[in-house]
């Protein structure tokens, strides 16, 4: 049996593990993220859930939720303590049930053995958010309410138990009496227990809700993807001034030219500058310059007339022509042959062209929206670009930031991708795990968003739903044992100049130590177990590290 003192010390443990990021509007227990709720709000929500599906309903949803809450904390503390005994992580279930503010728990008995097939526990349970609740909204009942909390306490314990572990509520303060109790044992060993599985398993109607919220998002993913469109993410102060850049210019007919690494993103800025301009009913035509070949991308652009050379066998519109009235976004500007140049620049200075083997003066209205990842003054320096069509191009020019430089948006991007491809591949995805998280903060990102983009849908793909995806899963370079090397090909050479740099230097080693302590915690924000983790330590060591350089 667990001593007070070892709970005491447990119980500190869990709440050292707790910490506030008022700042970035954050929790953690750990590396898990929380949230704090309103009780009313509970209320409100409990209150509506029975009004609208009707009582069983409500209570099977809610249990299910306090279930796979009380799955997790039960991984999260079996990860915390992988050598204490079965009584001593049974116990710590009702500390993080007090942590979390949902109930008060004091411990009667309880006893846990999976060797022996022994799970027993009786609790008594003092100012129950839920049963207040409950009670405020319906009066006093003639049945308990506490059925979130039941399902948790369901979940963790037959989670650390390995099979089915089953609680009921004896006494509940909802329905008048002085605080609540409940009784677990597993689930073979109540005779009636069938009454209750029934709140255990998915409901019919709240899954064909699913199904068809699944089936309404599958449709606007497709939609997005067939359309090319797309709601911008991200809250970084780089990516925010993009966004206003691009936001001024919008309602304005300027030419915008847009600057980026490849995979930034340059086209869906391209598309909130139509979108938010007066043409936003009109047509967004996209085309990129560098998939053309050089003899066709003049025909692509302003279009050809029938016989105009072997193989025109009937006159067709070119992108200025099918984009009139709205926007052309042409990608990987610098691409554009001299001659295509030529006839570029004399659209924008006279709004007017001809098709490929036509005579006929054809006026056209559209804004244009250019890109390039490259530098179009130096290619103006070399003789490669038109110095006239640059400085026509470049009234307005925007910088969109590569990844590397809006770190703190790729939680927010991989929210959003993860709910993309969990809707496409056909697969609920329980988001990313926090060393996963860990692990993408901490990349260079060559490629970007777009690179961002693939490795989540690989993720999603080689993830088991209802699973959260896992660091190994992400990049193909993972080994199993050790982490994953994202450093790019000269990555050493780079590590041994700065290993020369310190020794020409004369840096100390423990100066060295000292500034690798220091950022690993900055990177996690605090957390000293993912630290750990970065320096491939234990926490207690870098606990001790960090002490002794304080």
């Amino acid at each position: 049996m667990v001593t007070r003192q070892q709970q005491l010390i447990a119980d500190a443990d869990l709440r050292s593990r707790l910490r506030f990021e008022p700042g970035s509007g954050k929790i953690w227990l750990d590396d898990q993220r929380m949230m704090l709720l309103h009780a009313a709000s509970l209320g409100s929500l409990r209150h509506e859930l029975i009004e609208t599906l009707g009582r069983d309903r409500a209570r099977g949803l809610l249990t299910r939720m306090g279930y796979s809450s009380g799955v997790r904390d039960a991984r999260f503390v079996r990860r915390l303590y992988p050598t204490a005994s079965d009584s001593d992580v049974y116990v710590l279930g009702p500390h993080l049930h007090n942590l979390e503010g949902i109930v008060n728990v004091k411990p009667i008995k309880f006893e846990m053995n999976r060797a022996q097939g022994l799970c027993e526990g009786e609790f008594i349970w003092e100012d129950s958010i839920e049963a207040a609740v409950h009670r405020e909204a319906f009066g006093l009942e003639t049945e308990p309410a506490c059925w979130m909390q039941i399902g948790y306490a369901c979940g963790y314990t037959s989670e650390l138990f390995g099979r089915m572990v089953l609680y009921r509520e004896i006494e509940c303060v909802a329905k008048g009496d002085p605080h609540c109790r409940i009784v677990g044992k597993p689930v073979d060993r109540w005779p009636d227990a069938d009454q209750d599985r029934k709140y255990f398993q998915a409901d019919s109607l709240a899954d064909r809700l699913l199904e068809l919220q699944s089936q309404v998002e599958h449709l606007r993913y497709s939609l997005q993807a067939e359309q090319g469109d797309g709601e911008l993410v991200g809250a970084s102060s780089s990516f925010r001034h993009a966004c206003e850049m691009v936001d001024k210019v919008a309602p304005s007919q300027v030419t915008v030219m847009l600057l980026g690494e490849t995979g930034v993103g340059k086209e869906m800025f391209g598309r909130r500058i139509h979108q938010r301009s007066a043409r936003a009913h009109g047509p967004f035509v996209a085309i990129n310059c560098a998939a053309i070949p050089e003899d066709l991308i003049e025909s692509e652009l302003f279009g050809v007339e029938k016989g105009a050379f072997t193989g025109a066998t009937r006159s067709r519109p070119g992108r200025f022509e099918r984009a009139h009235g709205g926007t052309l976004f042409l990608d990987e500007v610098a691409e554009l042959s001299a001659g295509a140049q030529a006839k570029l620049l004399r659209v924008l200075q006279e709004g007017e062209f001809e098709r490929i083997g036509d005579t006929a003066t054809r006026k056209v209205d559209v804004r244009l929206i250019v890109a390039t990842n490259i530098d179009l003054q130096r290619a103006v320096d070399g003789g490669e670009f038109r110095a006239d069509l640059f400085y026509r191009l470049n009234t307005y020019p925007v910088c969109v930031p590569p990844l590397r430089e809006r770190l703190d948006d790729i939680p927010l991007l991989v929210e959003r991708f993860v709910d993309k491809y969990s809707v496409l591949h056909g697969k609920k995805i329980a988001g990313v795990t926090g060393d996963a998280l860990e692990t993408l903060l901490g990349y260079d990102w060559p490629g970007n968003i777009r690179e961002l983009q693939n490795i989540i849908e690989r993720g999603v793909i080689l993830t088991a739903a209802g699973e959260a995806i896992e660091a190994m899963t992400l990049f193909t370079s993972f080994h199993p044992g050790r982490r994953p090397q994202f450093a790019e090909a000269d990555g050493a050479d780079r590590l041994r100049t700065l290993v020369d740099y310190a020794l020409r230097n004369q840096v100390r080693l423990e100066d060295v130590e000292h500034l690798l302590l220091e950022r690993a915690v900055e990177r996690t924000r605090g957390n000293l177990s993912s630290a750990a983790r970065l320096l491939g330590i234990t926490r207690p060591q870098l606990a001790y590290r960090l002490k002794k350089k304080d």
